[in-house]
């Protein structure tokens, strides 16, 4: 996948979460904080390839007054269960911070999405590739 499909899929997936959490994504304000963050995939021994694999980091906030969070971020992970993602965290505790939290991951596509609260107006909506390979490109033997 080319890194722009990779960001046209994360863009999808955070605005697929603030439709259903009923929040407006924030516009991106500071440049050194872009919302698509790419990096190169890590192999199990801490190798690194050169045939251009990389993974994505898309993060974007989107309004959410508090008292919509714990529900918003609950039909967040229903509708993720859904979908076949496996919960790997949930949580609503006002005694933790953040108070309202859940990590999915879908078990065959290997992408992890997460959701949480960030303060009292907003909540951060996340979303992360597996390590994928250009089109076009031979993949490196390591």
């Amino acid at each position: 996948m080319s890194k722009e499909k990779a960001e046209e899929w994360a863009r999808h997936w955070a605005e697929s979460m603030a439709r259903t959490a009923q929040a407006e994504i924030e516009p991106e304000t500071d440049p050194d904080l872009p919302a698509a963050k790419f990096t190169d995939c890590v192999g199990k021994n801490n190798e690194v390839a050169d045939d251009g694999r990389f993974t994505l980091r898309y993060s974007v906030r989107a309004k959410l007054p508090r008292e919509r969070q714990a529900a918003a971020i609950r039909t967040i992970r229903d509708t993720l269960k859904d979908k076949g993602f496996e919960i790997q965290g949930y949580r609503s505790d006002p005694s933790k911070d953040p108070i309202n939290l859940v990590d999915a991951k879908h078990p065959k596509d290997h992408q992890f999405v997460s959701v949480e609260d960030l303060d009292a107006q907003s909540i951060v909506l996340i979303a992360v590739t597996p390590c994928l390979l250009p089109p076009g490109v031979k993949q490196q033997e390591l």
